[in-house]
């Protein structure tokens, strides 16, 4: 079996450029064998929210998105987060418990943070 990936992304997209390197990162990982997981904390849900705000380099965010909707790459984000942001419904998100999300990291082969 394939080892398993999990990006985890925590910066916030509004006040850095590395978000959304993060996510073009997160998407070229994607492209193999290993099963990978986006997890986004804190203000990087906005990645995938209906409106998002200001992101720094919106504009190549634009052209990764729908890759990530056609693939159907996982998000995961803490519960509650789909209300606090509006998230897209286009992707494929899990809401999850701090500790189920803890879980996902410490059982991933492979794990990147941003």
């Amino acid at each position: 079996m394939p080892p398993s990936v999990v990006v985890v992304i925590r910066e916030d997209p509004r006040k850095t450029h590395r978000a959304v390197e993060a996510l073009r990162i997160a998407l070229g990982l994607s492209t193999g064998e290993n099963p990978m997981t986006v997890v986004l904390l804190d203000q990087a849900p906005l990645l995938i929210s209906d409106d998002p705000e200001e992101i720094v380099d919106g504009e190549i965010l634009e052209k990764y998105l729908p890759s990530f909707k056609h693939l159907a790459i996982p998000f995961a984000v803490p519960s509650g987060t789909g209300s606090r942001f509006g998230l897209d419904p286009e992707f494929k998100v899990n809401e999850l418990s701090e500790e189920s999300i803890q879980a996902l990291i410490s059982n991933s082969d492979r794990v990147l943070i941003f």
